[in-house]
């Protein structure tokens, strides 16, 4: 049994994964509002994500977390957003009692608005041309978005972590409409950096995707909204031999006590990939040159 919050019933709905937010959903959520203006705007989505449901084995793949998802779904113009638990009972329902039992049923649609390559239900069963049908049949309008192009092609989530993947934060931030950024707790390390002059806020990558490993000036937002800039590492840190991928962040000028506190580090330029270095001595005078040139690049004394 789907439950809806009675806010987000009788709405105009659009449908999505929306890994990332980014600029094609953006049209989507306008889209959705252009057509039912005086309506609600109710962004429904799944969690986890089908792939992680049906790949649990994969490797993390995910642009944003779920809470960082919504919050970006309501700053592009979604009132409420909905997140259907995508198990094993919404994984083997069909397309017709997804349209029929969630959408005319549990949320009340009125409009729907996704993206052209939309398809939902048992093995993927309903495309565009099934809602509409189903939609027409039931009173609830529809907009098929085409796709959002730039001067490389489509944006797609797709597109925006391969673009990740190879070091173009620049590029991704483009797609996005905004810097990407890794969300979580600051984690205690080994406070090796601390006792060489660069103490770092450590943060799991957990289920989101690894970018290229290496190293990025980057601006760490707090959770009182201030932002700070800084140089972050991400990687295995190969000179001191470690075993797990993870954000270690060096914030310029901050000298708090982060342990435990959610941060978000967004990545704003690849500086170098990753390096083992011949030693601490090593490692510490290359810190050193990464923070300047983080520096510079931020505008950042």
């Amino acid at each position: 049994m789907i439950t809806i919050p009675p806010e987000a019933q009788g709405a105009t709905v659009a449908l999505g994964n929306f890994d990332g937010v980014h600029l094609g959903h953006h049209a989507v959520l306008r889209a959705a509002h252009a057509a039912r203006p005086e309506l609600a705007r109710v962004a429904l989505t799944f969690e986890p994500h089908p792939r992680e449901h049906f790949r649990p084995d994969d490797p993390p793949f995910r642009l944003t977390l779920a809470a960082a998802k919504a919050r970006a779904l309501r700053a592009a113009g979604a009132q409420h957003v909905v997140a259907l638990p995508f198990d094993a009972a919404l994984a083997a329902m069909s397309a017709e009692d997804f349209v029929t039992g969630v959408l005319h049923g549990a949320l009340r649609a009125k409009h729907l608005a996704c993206g052209a390559d939309f398809a939902f239900g048992h093995r993927r069963g309903g495309d565009v041309a099934f809602l509409a049908e189903r939609a027409e049949r039931l009173g609830i309008g529809l907009s098929v978005v085409p796709p959002v192009a730039d001067e490389a092609g489509p944006i797609s989530s797709t597109r925006i972590r391969r673009l990740l993947q190879d070091g173009y934060p620049e590029r991704a931030a483009r797609a996005l409409g905004r810097p990407w950024a890794i969300r979580g707790p600051v984690s205690h390390g080994d406070k090796r950096g601390r006792t060489i002059g660069f103490p770092t806020a450590n943060i799991p990558l957990g289920r989101h995707l690894e970018p290229a490993r290496g190293v990025y000036a980057i601006q760490a937002l707090l959770p009182d909204g201030r932002t700070v800039p800084g140089v972050a590492n991400i990687g295995l840190r190969p000179t001191v031999a470690g075993t797990e991928s993870r954000v270690e962040a060096h914030l310029f000028d901050l000298d708090e006590d982060l342990y435990g506190q959610e941060i978000g580090v967004a990545l704003l330029h690849f500086l170098r990939p990753e390096r083992k270095f011949a030693g601490l001595e090593a490692l510490k005078a290359q810190i050193a040159a990464d923070a300047a040139a983080a520096r510079s690049l931020l505008g950042a004394g």
